[in-house]
């Protein structure tokens, strides 16, 4: 992971959830002076003149955020908009590889099972698949700071989401706080909050607490704790421990994502 942003992307559909995840990027950009792209992929399923139209369209109303947005980045940062056709995610990947993006920041709807259940995969797909951090904004998450900074940690050290957090905790003065599961304390693993701890302060000078929560679902214990915090940001992996507990919550694959009102940005693990 960079050790700054450069370049973010915001995939958009031309629906509501597109204005929080495209203003959160404006925030992101202003503060770290990156650049900014709306990307719309149209897929393939129609006929050629149907296409055409489609093209043409979704077009014109990048062309207009564009014009709606790209005064309120008063950064060094530009705002582009890029329209592709095909498979969603290989386009996705391509734009990605070919406009070095750092950060992908998405929308969420506010409440619709079906956008809840394929919205939840696709950012734990697009997480592990592009190996970059995916930012879950939703109506009521739009702050324009990260003062506090929660990182969940199981099993080993949670490397790309400490640099991360080092980056942002920077930017926004923040101060990070390290949760793990009181059971996890009494295993084998029972240093590994420490040894998070070590591998932050060597990198960054940002404030670090560690807590130890109560609980059997660390997604359930985390959310609690940054709840009770006020916190603003929540960084999780796109794992089953960040699934929320209970068969309808395994149903309609329910991640924190979903759950959180505060922002949640999912980083697949890679710590090579």
């Amino acid at each position: 992971m960079s050790n700054k942003l450069y370049n973010i992307l915001v995939p958009v559909d031309f629906t509501a959830k597109n204005k929080w995840a495209i203003a959160k990027a404006i925030e992101l950009s202003n503060s770290f002076h990156c650049n900014v792209y709306l990307i719309y992929i149209a897929g393939k399923g129609r006929s050629i003149f149907e296409r055409n139209d489609h093209t043409e369209t979704a077009l014109s109303k990048l062309v207009q955020l564009k014009d709606m947005y790209r005064q309120q980045i008063c950064g060094e940062g530009s705002l582009e908009i890029s329209l592709l056709t095909g498979n969603r995610q290989k386009q996705l990947a391509k734009c990605i590889r070919e406009n070095e993006i750092d950060l992908v920041v998405t929308g969420l709807s506010r409440f619709n099972l079906i956008q809840r259940i394929a919205s939840s995969i696709s950012i734990s797909r697009l997480a592990k698949k592009t190996n970059l951090p995916v930012l879950a904004v939703r109506s009521g998450g739009l702050v324009c700071h990260f003062k506090k900074i929660v990182l969940p940690v199981s099993g080993e050290i949670p490397m790309r989401q400490i640099r991360l957090a080092a980056l942002l905790g920077r930017a926004f003065k923040s101060t990070v706080y390290f949760v793990s599961l009181r059971k996890h304390a009494d295993n084998k693993n029972e240093n590994i909050i420490d040894k998070a701890l070590e591998v932050v302060q060597s990198i960054s000078t940002i404030p670090v607490q560690c807590f130890l929560l109560e609980g059997q679902n660390l997604a359930k214990s985390t959310l609690e704790f940054s709840k009770k915090i006020n916190a603003d940001l929540i960084m999780v992996n796109p794992v089953k421990d960040f699934r929320l507990p209970g068969l309808w919550n395994r149903i309609t694959n329910k991640l924190l994502s979903y759950a959180s009102k505060i922002p949640v940005v999912t980083v697949a693990a890679n710590n090579k």
